[in-house]
């Protein structure tokens, strides 16, 4: 056997030939903006190269932007894939900036071979006007960078019509409607048939098709799309990430992305929350959200379940998830989300009507959620509940006069229940109001006008307190009644909750000798002066107001 002859020269090129395509690097970026203005998408072009199995897995590769803002703040933003191979890839790098002023930034590109970082850049953030993104502020109120106080005041929109819906509920329609009637947020979800981000099998749908990509190339168009219309509209939502349904044994698990049926990591629900490997794949959809939809002003929460709680127990109530798995998910996940996020948007769950033990308390949760159906008289009793117990501002997510479907005819039980569910919010310590479910039957009752009047004492509650709310009992004879005072101004909401007519007085300790009181009509938007009141032993008594049942009204009584 002759011996093999090895060419130090040719060992040592074929050497530096593999160290060459195995060790990443930046091949050029570029700025597609002409300018770059505060709270507003900026965005870069990235070409590096570099070896990798899965571009979506950041085990495999990661590239981020990292900034140095005016004031000094390190800033890191992840970027996403956008496309090519492992010679030849292009990365997308979306940023809104905090702050106006110059920028430094360069970007880093890691695998497992090692990481490399590309050469300065700089540009100029031009100030804007804009309010810039919502932020945690109070029990009542949200706020944004600019410091203006916010409360929200909107409905579910769940999803688009599914194949055996009307074609007409979507979001192009529904959420300019709702927008020029006052409303300003909204919820939706991410679901095997609405913007079914991680399924790569689709059902209930034709807007979107099956696919073998790692993410489907349909949700992320019509998310892109959602983000383009609701920032136009400057409407905010709540974009919930995942639906509990994909989690039921004998149900959506069968469906589910994160299935080993379906090359997913897990083989139960339950690893779903204890698997690393069902972790890591979470959170490179994580990762991928924040890196393509992060710069939105429009996103103000981040949800993480709808009803977790209805995957966690069975229908007689016993537990099929263990509680401690889905408080640690939801704890390790907040503060991944956190970390990763820049603009450090809000982050919630939601649970139906079960509370998991241990997750009302998690540390980087913003606040946190329920929903009612058929109980929404105990609205008002919720909020100060959670909020003594856990310290934390509480939103009822879904409201409805029943759960079970939008039958037509319910249809006047069920706008009388979505009229007081605002009202009970918007006079209770929450930032955002309850917001009802069954958006089309309503959009075809013609009711999304009535957010109208909510949103004018909403604004007129904003103006008068600055942010100040501090209820107050009223005293009236059968009337139900909720009162707030905010800066010089006492408001009353006054709800008929009988069968028959009723005529009271409405009174309440008040401090100043003189008022100026006025009636509001929620459905006109009409005010009408009233006279017939007294001042006396620091209280206010207004006289005889006469409200037809299932009636409300509220009254404006500004100090004098």
């Amino acid at each position: 056997m002759k011996a093999l002859k090895i060419i130090p020269g040719f060992f040592l090129l074929i050497l530096a030939d593999f160290a060459g395509i195995a060790q990443p690097k930046i091949n050029g970026y570029g700025l597609l903006n002409k300018t770059v203005k505060q709270y507003e998408k900026a965005e870069w072009e990235i070409k590096p190269t570099a070896l990798y199995s899965n571009p979506y897995n950041q085990k495999d590769i990661t590239l981020d932007m990292l900034l140095i803002s005016p004031s000094g703040k390190p800033v890191a933003l992840p970027c996403y894939f956008e496309g090519g191979d492992t010679t030849a890839s292009v990365w997308r790098a979306r940023f809104a900036p905090q702050e106006a002023g110059k920028y430094v930034y360069h970007f880093r590109v890691q695998n497992k071979t090692g990481a490399v970082e590309s050469a300065s850049g700089g540009f100029i953030a031009v100030a804007s006007l804009k309010p810039g993104f919502l932020h945690k502020n109070s029990l009542w109120t949200f706020k944004f960078d600019n410091g203006q106080l916010f409360r929200g005041i909107g409905e579910n929109v769940g999803w688009e019509s599914r194949a055996f819906e009307n074609p007409k509920w979507t979001y192009d329609y529904l959420l300019p409607t709702l927008a020029k009637n006052g409303a300003n947020f909204f919820r939706t979800w991410m679901c095997y048939w609405n913007m079914p981000l991680e399924w790569q099998k689709v059902n209930s749908t034709k807007r979107y098709g099956n696919t073998t990509e790692y993410f489907n190339p349909g949700a992320i168009k019509r998310m892109d799309e959602l983000v383009n219309l609701t920032d136009s509209l400057h409407l905010y939502f709540m974009l919930t990430m995942d639906w509990h349904g994909h989690l039921m044994e004998g149900g959506g698990w069968k469906n589910s992305p994160y299935n080993v049926v379906n090359g997913g990591p897990a083989k139960t629900p339950t690893e779903f929350f204890t698997l690393r490997g069902a972790r890591d794949k979470y959170k490179n959809k994580l990762r991928y959200v924040v890196a393509r939809w992060g710069y939105s002003t429009s996103i103000a929460a981040f949800e993480f379940f709808n009803e977790v709680d209805n995957a966690a127990f069975n229908g007689a109530d016993s537990i099929l998830i263990p509680h401690a798995a889905i408080t640690q998910w939801h704890d390790e996940m907040s503060r991944y989300l956190k970390d990763i996020d820049p603009n450090r948007h809000m982050v919630t769950t939601s649970v139906s009507h079960r509370d998991i033990m241990g997750m009302n308390s998690v540390a980087y949760i913003d606040f946190n959620q329920k929903h009612i159906y058929k109980h929404t008289e105990k609205i008002p009793a919720i909020y100060p509940d959670y909020i003594q117990t856990f310290g934390k501002p509480y939103v009822v997510g879904e409201f409805g006069f029943r759960w079970e479907d939008d039958d037509p005819k319910y249809g006047k039980d069920e706008d009388y229940d979505y009229k007081r569910g605002l009202w009970y919010g918007l006079f209770s310590p929450t930032p955002l109001l309850p917001m009802t479910w069954w958006w089309e039957l309503f959009d075809t009752r013609k009711m999304t006008p009535y957010f109208n009047g909510v949103r004018q004492i909403s604004d007129e509650m904003l103006k008068a307190g600055n942010g100040s709310f501090e209820q107050f009992a009223v005293t009236t004879d059968r009337i139900e009644s909720h009162g707030v005072q905010c800066g010089n101004k006492y408001f009353v909401y006054l709800l008929n909750n009988t069968g028959e007519k009723i005529v009271s007085p409405v009174s309440f300790a008040f401090k100043d000798k003189g008022a100026l009181v006025k009636q509001f009509d929620p459905s006109t938007r009409q005010y009408k002066t009233l006279a017939g009141y007294t001042v006396l032993r620091g209280s206010i008594k207004i006289g005889d107001l006469s409200l037809d049942t299932k009636k409300e009204t509220v009254l404006v009584i500004e100090t004098r």
